[in-house]
């Protein structure tokens, strides 16, 4: 792994481009035109591996190997990728490390919000130099999508529901034509081969600005489920707890997997309204308490008790992140968090250390 001290995060193929490298070095598999590799190289990047000469690979996703295969499939087509699902499925972090071994550049973003302007996905302009120069290529402002048509990469559109819907539908044409009209220089950008979009949507956000038909149908649509099992979340959460906790130097660590189990346990009952064993039920809080917010509550755990403990993460640790995850309502919420204490926890004698840690906060 790359070593960027000063960087808090480096993107994706600046922290595995070791990985990247040796995949491209031993790949012999072909290419679809400006990929640094071939989807069979891209799939054991993103699921993990080995290449041929034995150089192991990292998991970056954890789940349906078709899924992704489906996802990388699509990116070597003329179709768009649009991946949906709630909140903390790992959309954004698998669109990234796509686009990171797909092109080797996971920055052309455009981060969608109520407010994104056209210009965020066209291209917008240096009124200075406009002024001076009057419309030209050199005072023109090139959007992320539009450099990725220009250098054959993939541009990525995060939370493209958010954006309003006429914004969203400047993409209409860049996705069919493969082109970006430029009417003030009577001119346009026609993408090269390797040009793809991927984009990702939560799906409780539809109603806020729902996609047209003519939009739609420019989108493959890969749906990524929460994990199937508590196993597979849990290690989902150990294995970016570890990667989070490394990269933030936190003098920590998990002797066992205990915590997280029962971090991701609670988060699983009150998701699903009954207990693991289905013989309570229990009601649900108004926040999605995803795998992502599990991953949070565990690093939170991990710096109190590193900073303000003995480096062991206990319940007492991990008790102010549950309360934060479960109460967004401070009315709701906390009545059912209230609730799910004393019919589930307090009646589990292995987590009375828990039940206490969690009850003096409420």
């Amino acid at each position: 792994m790359t070593d960027v001290p000063s960087i808090l995060r480096a993107h994706a193929e600046v922290q595995h481009a070791e990985e990247l490298a040796a995949l491209a070095k031993t790949d012999e598999r072909p290419r679809p035109p400006n990929w640094r590799l071939s989807p069979w190289a891209v799939a054991t990047y993103v699921l993990g591996g080995e290449t041929p000469d034995g150089t192991p690979i990292t998991p970056k996703y954890l789940g349906s190997r078709r899924l992704v295969e489906v996802a990388i499939a699509t990116l070597a087509t003329d179709r768009a990728l649009l991946l949906l699902g709630v909140p903390g499925t790992a959309k954004t972090w698998l669109s990234e490390h796509l686009a990171a071994a797909i092109s080797g550049d996971s920055t052309q973003l455009v981060q969608g919000t109520s407010g994104t302007a056209e210009e965020a996905i066209r291209y917008g302009w240096n009124y200075a130099r406009l002024l001076a120069e009057g419309p030209s290529r050199g005072a023109l402002v090139a959007s992320p999508v539009l450099r990725a048509m220009e250098s054959g990469g993939i541009a990525r559109v995060e939370e493209l529901t958010r954006i309003p819907s006429d914004v969203q539908d400047a993409l209409i044409t860049v996705l069919s034509e493969k082109t970006l009209p430029i009417p003030e220089l009577d001119d346009e950008v026609q993408a090269l081969a390797g040009f793809n979009v991927i984009a990702t949507a939560n799906d409780r956000d539809r109603g806020v600005n729902d996609l047209s038909a003519a939009l739609k149908r420019r989108f493959n649509v890969v749906v990524l489920p929460l994990p199937d099992d508590v196993d597979s979340e849990v290690e989902i959460v150990r294995l970016r707890v570890s990667q989070l906790g490394e990269a933030l130097r936190l003098p920590a660590e998990l002797e066992a997997v205990d915590e997280i189990r029962r971090v991701v346990t609670v988060f699983r009952e009150l998701r699903d309204g009954v207990t693991a064993d289905g013989r309570t039920k229990i009601k649900s809080p108004s926040g999605t308490l995803s795998t992502a917010e599990a991953i949070s509550v565990m690093t939170s755990g991990i710096a109190l008790a590193a900073h303000f403990g003995d480096g062991v993460v206990r319940a007492s640790d991990i008790a102010a992140g549950l309360h934060g995850a479960v109460v967004k309502d401070p009315v709701a919420d906390r009545l059912v968090w209230q609730e799910y204490l004393e019919a589930v926890v307090r009646e589990r004698k292995p987590w009375s250390d828990l039940y206490r840690a969690c009850r003096e906060l409420v």
